[in-house]
Order: structure tokens, then C-alpha cells, then sequence
């Protein structure tokens, strides 16, 4: 019987160790699957994808996929603050997967990595990893695609939505309207999932949503006049 395989790695620590940048940068990547069949994808694979793989390989699983929550290179690969990091293609260099983006994303993804064979998708689209299906939400405003994963009570927030703050939005393709509407529309999510965020720059790795909403400053403001205020 199928059930949910689920890693959250950081970077620097359990992955990419001795790597300055990624300890650093403290990057979640995740490794999702389906127990029964093997299959898995892996979320975000920056600085040391062969980690990663090597990770997945010790657990006796199969890479199936990548996703990414957003271009960034700290997140996919490609040039930041002087520094070339690995991600997509190194990963593609060892396997050959389909990689699943925000259709509003793809162009940003290639720009930055340089891999064009990309799968875009919709908001609400949904990738099966075996008989574990993951639901694909579209959260503009860290970027103009930027996109989060709701997987059988968690949702990997990517750089939408930290435990305390949320991404920034004065980054090229950023929007703090954009931002406001999509933390709203998590903060509503049915079932309390457990957010599970892009970086850890809180003492807790996950936190369940509620507790999010409860102590998270992006959640005070009752209005987008009142977000962009605080935030833009």
C-alpha cells in the first residue's frame, strides 16, 4: 500500500555540506514520493543535486521528477552574488527528468539555468508521484510565478510564506498586491497543513498553519492598503 515518502533537507547541513553559500543561504530542498512504487521528486535541487540523488539512492527511491517553487539560484541553479551554483543542470546532467514550473515562471527558469525543456503548468494542476498526487498552487508576488505544494497535510511554501516574514517582493518580477493575495489565500487553506518553508530563518523547521498565522506578522494586516504599507 502506497504512503508518503517526505524529506526536508537543509542545505549546508544535510546536503552541500561545507559549501559557504548554501550554509549561508540555509535552503529547504524536499524529496517527495510514493513508498510503495519507489518514485520521487525532488523540490528546489540547488547547490549539490548529486547530494540529493545520493540521498534518494541510500533510501532505496527513484528520481521521477524536480519542481521548482521558483527561479531564483539559490532554489534552481545559476549565477548569484558572484557565485555559480549547481542545481537543474547539474541534475539533468545525471538524470533525465521531466522539471515542473509555473507556466508564468518557465521564461525566468530558462534565463537562469538555461534549461528550456520545461513541463509549465496551470494553478491547481496536480503531479502524481506514484498514487501521491501534489497539488500545484500559483502565489505570485516573491515572483511572478512563484509556486507552492500542498502533499497529504503539508504545504511547502517555497519563498511565499516563512514561518516568521515572508519573501521579498523587490526583486525583479516581485509585486506586494501580488504577495498580499497570496499569503491570504494560504492563510485560508482547509485543514491546517503543516508549512514547511523555502529557508529556515526561524528556530523551527515546519510549523503547523494555524500556529503560522498566529505569531507571522504578514497576517496582521487587514487590508492590501494596509500590507503594501507595512511591507511594500
Amino acid at each position: 500500500m502506497s504512503e508518503l515518502y517526505f524529506r526536508q533537507l537543509l542545505s549546508g547541513q544535510d546536503f552541500a555540506v561545507g559549501d559557504r553559500v548554501a550554509t549561508q543561504m540555509v535552503n529547504f530542498a524536499y524529496l517527495i514520493g510514493d513508498t510503495e512504487t519507489r518514485e520521487a521528486v525532488v523540490v528546489d535541487p540547488a547547490y549539490a543535486p548529486g547530494d540529493l540523488l545520493d540521498v534518494l539512492e541510500a533510501d532505496g527511491m527513484r528520481l521521477v521528477g524536480a519542481l521548482a517553487t521558483h527561479h531564483h539560484p539559490d532554489h534552481v541553479g545559476g549565477q548569484m552574488a558572484g557565485f555559480d551554483l549547481d542545481g537543474l543542470t547539474g541534475l539533468l546532467e545525471r538524470v533525465q527528468v521531466p522539471v515542473h514550473v509555473q507556466r508564468a515562471e518557465a521564461d525566468w527558469v530558462t534565463k537562469v539555468t538555461g534549461v528550456t525543456d520545461l513541463v509549465p503548468h496551470e494553478n491547481d494542476d496536480v503531479v502524481q508521484v506514484g498514487a501521491i498526487p501534489i497539488r500545484l498552487l500559483h502565489t505570485p508576488g516573491h515572483t511572478p510565478g512563484s509556486q507552492c505544494f500542498l502533499v497529504d497535510g503539508r504545504l511547502i511554501a517555497g519563498d511565499t510564506l516563512f514561518l516568521q516574514g515572508c519573501g521579498r517582493t523587490d526583486f525583479p518580477g516581485g509585486d506586494v498586491e501580488a504577495m498580499y493575495t497570496s499569503l491570504q489565500r494560504l492563510g485560508s487553506l482547509a485543514g491546517n497543513p503543516v508549512v514547511y518553508p523555502g529557508h529556515r530563518y526561524s528556530e523551527d523547521p515546519h510549523a503547523p498553519l494555524l500556529d503560522v498565522r498566529r505569531s507571522n506578522v504578514v497576517f496582521r494586516p487587514r487590508s492590501a492598503e494596509e500590507f503594501v504599507m507595512a511591507f511594500g
